[in-house]
């Protein structure tokens, strides 16, 4: 199957369950296809959980959910060995990170020494217990969720983890006429029990390695540094991106522009994908792990670097 038909069969299939949230979409795909993960922020009720199960079940792959609390254990993610009494030895448990597609649901209601438990997950695909490390199989995407608003019994996340995710989305408030199609819809039938796979966990291996092949003009490349050079020089930010989030953006953006089935980067994709992608990276003055100051700073960089003017093609 072509990768502009595999790419519209997905979205289709989503948009079985979901109303009007086209670009919230794009970007959870394109965290996907560029071999990263996704922290989904936004009030209750928005459809992050519902978001993340028809990604789910849209493909043909293992998928795990986790329900973040304060008294889940990190043995309770990553499994743990137990002595077996009829084998007489100590036998392995996999945990529920032991998947393709992991859903973190209220990520920030778990203690941080639960929240660690999934650095190494995330970032080298693979898990330590008690000394034997076992890798984890491809393709391995995390969406994690959680409100911003509510602090009552939530933990922050570190930085350390929240580099982790390649992107941090909110979901787009429905205009009137997409929520009455949103009660339409769920009047009478629940779309997202009757879902069916399109793909197969194969099929996005395949689109993570089309990605890296999309052609990036050398002049946006050295946009693409100057972008997270700037966010290291301005006052109102006391840490900027790190070379981790440099390479998150190139990967990012390849995969964006795959996805508008494109076969170079352009700098659309670049200004499309700088704030989901950089904004959650930086500390700022003051205001440190403020998302929507943290946006507004980003924004006020991309702003600030000038875009440049070439053919893009190769």
């Amino acid at each position: 199957m072509e990768t502009k038909d595999l790419v519209q069969k997905i979205r289709e299939n989503i948009g079985r369950v979901m109303i009007g949230s086209e670009e919230v979409v794009t970007l959870l795909l394109t965290s996907m296809i560029a071999d990263g993960h996704v922290l989904i922020e936004d009030v209750p009720g928005m459809g992050k959980t519902v978001l993340a199960k028809s990604l789910a079940k849209s493909v043909s792959a293992k998928f795990s959910r986790i329900q973040f609390t304060p008294d889940l254990l990190p043995s309770d993610v990553t499994g743990l060995n137990f002595f077996n009494q009829k084998e007489n030895d100590f036998v392995f448990s996999p945990g529920p990170a032991f998947c393709n597609l992991l859903l973190a649901d209220e990520i920030n209601r778990a203690t941080p020494r639960t929240q660690s438990s999934l650095l190494e997950c995330m970032g080298e695909r693979q898990i330590t217990v008690d000394g034997e490390t076992m890798k984890l199989e491809a393709p391995f995407f995390v969406i994690a969720t959680q409100n911003p608003i509510e602090t009552l019994g939530t933990y922050p996340l570190p930085e350390a983890q929240l580099d982790r995710f390649l992107m941090r989305i909110s979901m787009q408030a429905p205009t009137p006429e997409q929520e009455k199609a949103i009660l339409l819809r769920f009047m009478k039938d629940e779309p997202l029990e009757t879902l069916d796979s399109v793909c197969t966990g194969a099929d996005i291996l395949a689109l993570q390695r089309e990605a890296k092949e999309i052609y990036i003009h050398p002049v946006l490349l050295d946009y693409l540094v100057s972008l997270c050079q700037a966010t290291r020089s301005r006052s109102d930010i006391e840490m900027g991106v790190s070379p981790r989030g440099t390479l998150a953006l190139l990967r990012a953006v390849r995969a964006y522009a795959l996805l508008r089935g494109g076969s170079y980067v352009v700098p659309e994709d670049v200004k499309a994908l700088a704030v989901p992608v950089l904004a959650h990276r930086l500390q700022l003055s003051g205001a440190a792990g403020v998302t929507e100051a943290q946006k507004a700073a980003m924004q006020a960089v991309l702003d600030s670097v000038p875009l440049p003017t070439e053919d893009w093609s190769r």
